[in-house]
């Protein structure tokens, strides 16, 4: 099968490696070409436009950074690709507009799925993402054994569907990684070896991916970006968008979001969010 992937950032050039490797013919293209250029000894096409990419695929992957990224990229896909191609943004971007796409893309031919992902950068490297899929089931059945080569698909309903999802999934990591900061806060506060601390408690009530993946980056005061506090923020800012239409807000994610809101403004976007410790220790 002929894919294209536009997006070879740090999750996405790992997830186009797994389709390579399962035999499929990947045509690549990233607005920073050598980002591209660095799969192309893995025997991925780069290629110089987004039309050049996609006009012979059968599936088109999309994984950018931004809402407005994830509308222009889908909106040059439709201007060059197939009819009866299908395409797959995995960004996480607005359930809104992902209904939007959804429309746009029925109404010339092409088959659009939202489909998110969870499992950081580890996850992408590995193929264990949890990877959550909206729009039209027909179209989710076909795209299964692509999902399967970078994780476990889980179909979630119409379109929208997916990024309603990850919503969920970032409300839960947003508090997570709050949670196991504070704790590191508190334990080197009160004189514990942090370390020792969280291998006590991951075990019990209070484990969780976050102890177990993030943590150890923490400790060894490792900040690079295995998600960036820019992109988090993003996502909590669509969570936030979403419930301002129902007229409420959740106090939580709101607290957490004004926290990475600060160190982006102290400079750290670029950090991974494990660097939210940074808040506490500042």
């Amino acid at each position: 099968m002929n894919i294209a992937w536009i997006g070879t950032g740090i999750m996405g050039g790992a997830m186009m490696c797994h389709l390579k490797k399962a035999g499929h013919e990947v045509f690549a293209y990233n607005r920073t070409k050598a980002k591209a250029l660095a799969y192309a000894d893995q025997g991925i096409h780069v290629c110089d436009t987004i039309g050049e990419c996609v006009e012979s695929a059968d599936v088109i992957f999309t994984m950018v950074a931004y809402p407005r990224d994830v509308e222009e990229v889908v909106e040059t896909i439709l201007a060059h690709a197939k009819t009866g191609s299908m395409v797959i943004d995995m960004t996480t971007s607005s359930p809104t507009l992902a209904k939007r796409l959804y429309e746009n893309g029925k109404n010339q031919g092409i088959a659009i799925l939202d489909a998110p992902v969870s499992g950081g950068d580890s996850g992408a490297k590995a193929g264990t993402l949890s990877i959550m899929v909206g729009g039209d089931e027909d179209a989710y059945t076909k795209a299964v054994p692509l999902f399967q080569t970078m994780g476990t698909p889980h179909y979630m309903g119409e379109a929208g569907a997916g990024q309603h999802t990850k919503a969920c999934n970032q409300i839960c990591v947003a508090g997570a990684v709050a949670a196991m900061s504070e704790a590191v806060h508190y334990a080197r506060k009160n004189h514990l070896d942090a370390k020792q601390m969280l291998e006590a408690i991951a075990g019990g009530a209070a484990g969780s991916w976050q102890i177990n993946n993030t943590a150890p980056r923490v400790l060894n005061e490792d900040f690079a970006p295995g998600f960036f506090i820019k992109h988090f923020i993003k996502d909590m800012h669509i969570v936030q968008e979403v419930m301002k239409e129902h007229g409420e807000n959740l106090q939580m994610l709101d607290s957490v979001c004004a926290m990475y809101e600060a160190l982006a403004d102290q400079g750290h976007e670029n950090d991974g969010t494990q660097g939210l410790i940074r808040y506490y220790e500042s």
